[in-house]
């Protein structure tokens, strides 16, 4: 059986193309976007592929099997609930969605319609280097782990004072960059969040017009007891990084650009082990493969519509946190 594969939004979108021109079992027939000039740029790239300003057009052709919404993230909502009104798998770009009650909803559509499968780009999980620690975390070397925390350090700015983010009527840093690490120690621990609170500024692009918080802070309560810290900094003058530290009783991993660093000594003289895996080395394409290949009944996907309804809770427990001066109890959709 193979696929017919119909793609909104030809940013990123176009890195999902490409994974599914790599998969022998996926085609891709259609591909949607407002911008004139991507579509002639595309229609150079991609002979023999429809192409249309419409995505209902992609949502309502019963040819279609799989849609890949990457449009911009107030869009995500009503692409879905249409793709699966239309019968269609969804791989869709985070965020979910933007609202609690939006990401309900759609929970529900896909309870009623249990033949269709969705996934996520959550492509941290690709990474070479935080595959091996894992496996170093499931094999125990780090002992209990207590204390975990991640920064997702965008410094990329002029990406929401300049771009579409800072046009939406709303955006979220952390449903935009912060989810990433949320989905990231989720998965390296096997944990529950249970409580978070937050709090966030906007004084790195105060002057831009951009209304929201470019800088949101997070700390977070697991149920087994261990604490976290995370945070999503757009405003940061950074490369794009992904910081992480995860503390164990028996040791200490801390990625750094060049390697990560494993520390099972308290003693200042005693050498720390280096994790040279790739990073970051992050294959859109993976998660992609293994999404279409549980469509194909082989696999499961590396990202599992029940994992994206589990982060974007946790995500959508942090921005109410980050508006208020109290703790928010995380209520899973």
């Amino acid at each position: 059986m193979n696929l017919k594969v119909g793609i909104i939004g030809l940013g990123v979108g176009e890195k999902h193309l490409a994974a599914y021109k790599a998969h022998p079992e996926c085609e891709v027939v259609a591909l949607c976007d407002f911008s004139e000039e991507k579509m002639a740029m595309s229609r150079e790239k991609y002979p023999g592929i429809m192409f249309t300003n419409e995505a209902d057009r992609l949502l309502e052709n019963p040819d279609i099997n799989l849609i890949s919404i990457a449009s911009y993230d107030n869009y995500h909502y009503d692409q879905c609930v249409k793709a699966i009104e239309n019968g269609k798998h969804i791989f869709v770009e985070k965020p979910l969605c933007l609202y609690t009650e939006e990401a309900v909803h759609l929970r529900q559509l896909l309870k009623e319609n249990t033949d269709l499968k969705m996934s996520s780009n959550l492509v941290l999980r690709t990474i070479p280097r935080f595959r091996k620690l894992k496996k170093m975390v499931q094999n125990g070397e780090l002992g209990e782990l207590f204390y975990v925390e991640g920064d997702y350090n965008y410094g990329r700015l002029h990406k929401i004072t300049e771009g579409w983010r800072g046009k939406l009527d709303f955006y979220s840093v952390f449903y935009g960059g912060g989810v990433h690490i949320i989905d990231l120690l989720l998965w390296l621990t096997g944990d529950r969040i249970i409580e978070v609170s937050a709090c966030g500024n906007q004084i790195a692009s105060r002057s831009s017009g951009f209304q929201y918080n470019d800088m949101v802070v997070s700390l977070l309560k697991f149920q087994s007891g261990m604490i976290g810290k995370v945070s999503s900094n757009f405003g940061c003058v950074l490369p794009h990084f992904h910081s992480l530290q995860i503390y164990g009783t028996n040791a200490t991993f801390i990625n750094s650009k060049e390697h990560g660093r494993l520390v099972d000594s308290r003693e200042h003289n005693e050498p720390e082990k280096q994790i040279t895996e790739v990073y970051p080395g992050a294959d859109q394409g993976t998660v992609i493969s293994s999404f279409v290949n549980s469509i194909l009944g082989r696999t499961e996907p590396m990202v599992t519509a029940e994992n994206i309804f589990e982060v974007m809770s946790v995500c959508f427990a942090i921005e109410k946190a980050s508006h208020q001066s109290r703790s928010v109890m995380v209520e899973y959709i």
